[in-house]
C-alpha cells in the first residue's frame, strides 16, 4: 500500500496592469524524463498563516512579485495525484490578486524545482487553457469573467472584447 500525504494549499491568480495573468513556467525531471509545466503560483499553509497570508507569500516566493493584493477569493478545490509511489490528497485554494508594482524582486525559491520558475504573463484565455494541471486551469479559467469585470471598471479597452 502506498503513503498518502494530505494538504492544503493557497495561491494566486496574478493580473497585471493589461489584464494578463501570470504563469511560472519550468522544466522538470518526471519519471526519467523533461516535462515542461506551466504552473500558478502556490504553496503550503504554514502553521498560524491564513490561508491569504500564505497566498500572498507563496507569490512573492516563487514570482518575485511580492507587491499585490487580493481582489477576490476564488474558492477552493480538491485534487488528487500520484507521484513516486506516494498518494497526493490536496485541498488548493486561490485568490484573485492584482500586480499593484510591476517591479519584480528576488524570489526565495524552497526547493531546486521551485528555484527554476520562470514568470510569464498569459492573456487570461491562454492561460486557462495552457496551464498544465486541471485544477489551476480550473482557477484561471474563474478568473477571466472577473479579470475582464475588472478591466472594464477601469476604464481600459479589453482587445478580447468587441465594442
Amino acid at each position: 500500500m502506498s503513503k498518502t500525504l494530505s494538504y492544503t494549499t493557497a495561491g494566486g491568480v496574478v493580473i497585471n496592469a493589461r489584464g494578463e495573468i501570470l504563469a511560472l513556467s519550468r522544466t522538470v525531471m518526471r519519471d526519467g524524463g523533461p516535462v515542461h509545466e506551466l504552473r500558478l503560483p502556490k504553496g503550503h499553509i504554514d502553521p498560524g498563516e491564513t490561508a491569504e497570508q500564505a497566498a500572498l507569500r507563496e507569490v512573492g516566493e516563487e514570482s518575485g512579485y511580492w507587491d499585490v493584493e487580493i481582489v477576490a477569493d476564488l474558492g477552493l478545490a480538491h485534487s488528487s495525484f500520484s507521484r513516486d509511489g506516494i498518494q497526493y490528497e490536496r485541498d488548493e485554494r486561490y485568490f484573485l490578486m492584482r500586480l499593484t508594482d510591476d517591479k519584480r524582486q528576488n524570489t526565495l525559491p524552497v526547493n531546486e524545482e521551485e528555484a527554476l520558475f520562470e514568470p510569464k504573463w498569459l492573456l487570461p484565455d491562454v492561460a486557462a487553457s495552457r496551464i498544465s494541471f486541471p485544477t489551476e486551469r480550473d482557477f484561471a479559467a474563474r478568473a477571466v469573467p472577473m479579470v475582464r469585470a475588472l478591466r472594464g471598471v477601469s476604464g481600459e479597452p479589453d482587445a478580447r472584447q468587441e465594442p
